[in-house]
């Protein structure tokens, strides 16, 4: 099972919602399927240079581990070249910092990532929880 296109663009628009709201900086946010196929991107205007690379590194490494990024921050902490190591092997699309949360379906299953980027890291993971939720989904950060 996977996420369709209409609830990716729906976690987006909670995603910028959430931003508004909040006052963060210009957000750029990528919806990956459970494959880790590109559903859905939106670049905030003023949002800067490679924010799209930085989003789907969140959001897919999420998704090749099982692990929301924050967890993947702290395994990177502890066992630098492990995730280095990870890094080459899933092509270098790996950026172990808050941001990249795995999307779950109301049975536990992993529906897909969503990875957010364009102001601090705590934030872009706050900003990416608020969209799944928004879709009526869970979001794992850890």
């Amino acid at each position: 099972m996977s996420i369709g296109l209409d609830a990716a663009r729906t976690i987006i628009a909670g995603v910028r919602e959430a931003g508004a709201n909040q006052g963060l900086q210009p957000l750029t946010v990528v919806v990956l399927d459970a494959g880790g196929h590109v559903l859905a991107v939106e670049r905030e205007d003023g949002s800067s240079n490679k924010r799209f690379e930085i989003a789907f590194g969140k959001a897919h490494g999420a998704l090749s581990l099982g692990r929301g990024s924050r967890a993947l921050m702290a395994r990177a902490e502890q066992q630098p070249f492990f995730i280095a190591s990870v890094t080459a092997a899933i092509g270098g699309a790996l950026v172990p910092v808050p941001g990249g949360v795995l999307i779950r379906g109301t049975d536990g299953a992993v529906l897909g990532a969503v990875g957010v980027t364009g102001d601090t890291s705590d934030n872009d993971e706050i900003a990416a929880v608020a969209g799944i939720e928004q879709a009526g989904l869970a979001a794992q950060v850890d």
